[in-house]
Formats: C-alpha cells, structure tokens, sequence
C-alpha cells in the first residue's frame, strides 16, 4: 500500500497550486478551474501504488488445494481474492488466501507466475474508483483525496478522469524484458489512453504516486517513441518509489510485509507470502546510488548494495538470486528517460531509514533502524 506521507496529504493542495505553466496542462482554459468545462480537460489516468488495486480469482482442476477448504471455489468463476483482507480471519481463509495469492519464478521463461490452476486478473481497469486501501485504519491512502481534488476540478469518472489498476504482485519490465502480465496491462493501458484522447481530441496526462509512478515510467518506456509523442501530454510521478522506501523493502523480506501491504495475520506467515512475489526483491538498492555503504549491519559482516546476492543467500533466498540477477539487476541499470513532459515531485528533508542494525544476526527478530536525513524513502 502507498504510505501516508506528509507530501501525500499535501497532493489535493498542490494540484491548486501548480505553476501556471504546469496547470495550464490539467486545464486548457485560462477561467478558474471550477469553471472550466469538460471538453477543456486534458483526460488524466490515476495509478496509486502498493497493494491498491483489486484482485479476482478463479480455480480450475488443475489447482491442487492445500487443505480441502481451500478448493471451495474450485470452478464456481471469479471471486475476490484481494479486496477486504480484514474478512480473511473472520472466514477462515488466510491458509488458503497465501496459497492462491502466491507466485513462482520460471527460469526457463525469465517470468514470473501464479500457482498452477489459479487465475488472477484485476478489475473495475478505467474506471475512476479501482484503487482503494485494505487497511480499514487508512481508508485513502490510493490517491483517494487526489481524485477527489480532480472531481473539484470539472473532471469527471469514465470520461475525464480514470485509472489503470495493475497486479501489484510484479513488477513492471524494462524494456525488452519479458513480462506476460505486464505485457496485458500494457496493452490495456495503451488502449485506455488512446480511447480518451481521441474521444476528448487532447492528448492524456499520466498521475502516478509510489509504486503506481514505477509502472507508469515503464509503460510510457515501453511504447514507441511516436506514439508517446502523439498521445501523453504530461507525467506526474509523486514519490515514485516502492512503498515505504529501500530501506523497508530490505526489512520486508527479512521480517514480514506490514509496511508494505495490509494482511491481517502473523508477520512470519506474510512474510513467507510476501517473498514468493517478485515485488519483495524489486526495492532492493541499486549500487550505482547507494554504493559501498553499509546498509545491513550483523555481527559476522556488513552488506552493502554491492552485496544483495549475499544478502538474500544469508536471509534463506538462495531461490531469489536468479531472478534478481536476470530481472532486477537490468532495471538498475537502465537509465533511458521517457522522453515526454515530466515533473517529479519528492519530499526534503524527512527522517528517512538508513541502516538495518542486526546486532544479534537474528533476522526473526525486528532491527534497530539507524535513521538519517532524506526524503523518507
């Protein structure tokens, strides 16, 4: 899920108080923006981040249930699968929720993968009210007071003002990187922005917060160079990082997902969950930011970016060192910008995690965090 952040709050605000050359692309008319009509509107898609978006499931025969409970719903169609998490313990269904939610890597394709016999897709793609939190405590954190912002501006649900949902669960590919999932919420996507540009003949703006702003750079990476000219006026990445941070991404797959998404269950459980998607390996830090320093600290040695492989062989993910070296590692390195009007919007000075101290080298315990100054990722 997409943290509360200061900045965040602050969005609805700054959205009033743009530059008027920015503004000038979320409007085309010079009146005031409660004003403007909405044939004036340059259509915007919305992606928030981390665990926002939905997700159904069906099972078929092939799926082998690892209790009999869980093949309840085996050829009875689509059901909920990541909507309300906090019904999971009331239903009894969280062994079986972390059995169908699970994904495996393929070498042989370089992918990843559900469990076999188990669909996924996500719902409600376009319409304006696809993101929504899981923690009942946080209600808006997926750009809820943005969209609402929007609406106080003319825009308005399947005509102006939209969103892109995706399966959180992986991570988007660089290009020339294979990804049947992303590839589908591509084209998806592709076929969402042409539909409003030329209904409303304006190109489209592109608003992406957290993670929502990693799968946005790499759709517009993604499509060719003429067709992002012709189609996207601007993108908007808010805080574009993977939720919580780097630093609460290596947390995550040592500990547990808490900071990242909303189970309600036992830290050791979601963490076993949490280290079969390729997400839990996407944040880890690259070398060519953080470099030598040490960022996991134990007794028998220290880790640093240079050191990830190490890293997860000493946490008891010697499975995930493949797909980080063939997957992750080429993300890292790939630097080409998007080559359309951007603006990327970060905090200063926020006390952000900086080390993992492990004193005791027991990862099932919590780490002391060793905090410094930066922008709270």
């Amino acid at each position: 899920m997409a943290a509360i952040t200061p900045l965040l709050r602050l969005l609805p605000v700054l959205l009033l108080l743009l530059p008027p050359a920015l503004l000038k692309y979320l409007t085309a008319s010079n009146g005031p923006a409660k004003d403007t009509g909405v044939g004036e509107l340059h259509p915007i898609v919305l992606l928030a981040g981390l665990g926002c978006s939905d997700l159904e499931a069906q099972l078929t025969e092939a799926y082998q249930p690892s209790v009999p409970r869980c093949g309840a719903m085996k050829g009875k169609g689509w059901f909920s699968l990541w909507q309300n998490t906090s019904d999971l313990l009331a239903q009894g269904y969280v062994q079986c929720f972390e059995q169908q939610m699970r994904l495996f890597y393929d070498p042989a394709t370089n992918d990843y993968r559900n469990l076999p016999g188990v669909e996924t897709r996500v719902p409600k793609f376009g319409s304006a009210r696809a993101f929504h939190d899981k923690n009942p405590l946080h209600p808006k954190r997926c750009l809820d007071n943005v969209r609402e912002a929007l609406e106080e501006l003319g825009y308005r649900d399947n005509d102006t003002l939209f969103e892109a949902p995706y399966d959180w669960r992986y991570v988007p590919p660089a290009p020339g990187q294979i990804s049947q999932i992303y590839s589908q919420f591509f084209q998806r996507f592709k076929a969402l922005v042409e539909t409003a540009s030329s209904k409303h003949e304006k190109k489209v703006i592109i608003f992406a917060h957290s993670y929502g702003g990693m799968v946005a750079l790499e759709f517009v990476r993604n499509m060719p160079l003429a067709w992002r000219n012709r189609y996207i006026k601007h993108l908007i990445l808010s805080a574009p990082t993977p939720s919580t941070g780097f630093m609460r991404m290596i947390q995550g797959l040592v500990s547990g997902s808490e900071h990242m998404i909303y189970v309600p269950t036992s830290d050791t459980s979601l963490r076993t969950l949490w280290r079969t998607f390729e997400t839990s390996i996407m944040g880890l830090p690259s070398p060519n930011v953080f470099g030598h320093e040490p960022l996991v600290v134990t007794k028998q040695r220290n880790y640093s970016a240079y050191d990830m492989e190490e890293f997860l062989a000493a946490i008891g993910l010697e499975d995930s060192i493949e797909p980080f070296r063939r997957r992750m590692v080429p993300k890292m390195n790939y630097f080409e910008a998007p080559m359309v009007p951007m603006t990327c919007i970060n905090g200063v000075g926020v006390r952000t995690p900086q080390q993992l101290l492990f004193w005791e080298s027991d990862y099932d315990i919590s780490p002391e965090i060793v905090y410094g100054d930066g922008d709270g990722i």
